[in-house]
């Protein structure tokens, strides 16, 4: 199972992975922290659990990862991307005091692409 992957690798995936968990569980039980935010950004309401959707889809995916690990690449890039998009989005409604949040989320899952 994770004979290929270093402990490094391993502990960094799980965090990524639980990191973008938490985050798409905070949107769909609506956390003030979260959906304030978002609707200060102007995301349209209907939007919402999509986008957190999208995060447990993957965190799924980056665990899949550790039995097949072109699903966790996958997963981790499109992460990139979803994070990239939430840091467009942040600098779009000029809240550049929120900008390191959605990086703060992108760090692990990136690190992920480098050490796995």
């Amino acid at each position: 199972m994770f004979a290929e992957m270093t402990t490094t690798a391993v502990v960094v995936t799980a965090v990524a992975a639980f990191m973008a968990g938490f985050s798409g569980a905070s949107v769909f039980l609506r956390a003030k922290f979260v959906v304030e935010p978002l609707a200060a950004y102007g995301v349209p309401r209907a939007w919402w659990n999509w986008l957190g959707a999208a995060k447990v889809a993957g965190a799924v995916g980056l665990v899949v990862g550790f039995f097949v690990p072109l699903v966790g690449t996958l997963a981790a890039v499109g992460l990139v991307l979803y994070f990239a998009g939430a840091v467009v989005t942040v600098l779009r409604a000029r809240s550049y005091g929120h900008v390191p949040f959605p990086l703060v989320y992108m760090a692990p899952v990136v690190a992920v692409l480098v050490v796995a």
